[in-house]
């Protein structure tokens, strides 16, 4: 391991608004979110969050609404987690972990809204179970979401799209999906706040048309 990751990783050990294991926090925060964050505001993840660009972009424009990010890497929210305490974030978290493991952090319904920015796609057939929008994730998000919280996925990858897609037509319980493969051209593009990944950034510039849907689950 680099000299420069076990830094970050050091510092991320002493960051309040890291919640990883070794942390009290990281066996006891489920159904104590708004005790963390000090209010009863509604709680939006990222998920596969990487930098946190959209955790961080989001909090700034929603003051009254509190953020976590969520990813494996503590290399990757270190970023995240550095911004927020810079400009004195208090309504942004970052929760290191397995997406799989998120119902030992949050309680049914706690969730008002998740959004999945440009997830690895795991093309190969036997990754499909992997992939982040998988029936079995699906599944999963309609546990932590509350009623009429809204799930979102934006990507740059046409296969991962459709097959997203294809997976909510093929399910009862889906309700007000819109979607687009050109969100730069569409009309839902003003609520995506024009906040760019590094990845949403890299795709564009290479001439990729960026994928953006949105559903709630019915009641």
């Amino acid at each position: 391991m680099s000299r420069g990751k076990l830094q970050r990783f050091a510092e991320n050990a002493k960051r309040p608004n890291i919640i990883e294991p070794g942390k009290p926090l990281y066996d006891n925060i489920r159904g104590e979110w708004y005790e963390f964050f000090k209010n009863q505001n509604p709680i939006s993840l990222e998920l596969t969050c990487g930098r946190g660009e959209y955790t961080v972009g989001l909090a700034r424009l929603f003051k009254n609404r509190n953020f976590v990010g969520i990813d494996l890497k503590g290399d990757r929210i270190w970023k995240g987690s550095g911004i927020a305490l810079e400009e004195s974030l208090y309504n942004v978290a970052f929760l290191r972990t397995h997406i799989l493991e998120l119902e030992q952090f949050f309680k049914q319904g706690e969730v008002s809204e998740i959004w999945i920015t440009f997830p690895d796609p795991r093309p190969r057939d036997r990754d499909e179970k992997r992939r982040v929008t998988h029936p079995r994730f699906i599944d999963l998000y309609k546990k932590l979401v509350s009623v009429d919280g809204w799930i979102r996925l934006k990507t740059d990858n046409t296969e991962l799209f459709k097959y997203t897609l294809e997976g909510l037509d093929n399910r009862s319980d889906i309700r007000d999906l819109n979607y687009t493969f050109d969100l730069y051209k569409s009309s839902l593009k003003p609520e995506c706040y024009d906040i760019q990944t590094r990845y949403e950034q890299k795709f564009t510039s290479a001439g990729s048309d960026i994928k953006y849907l949105k559903f709630r689950f019915k009641a």
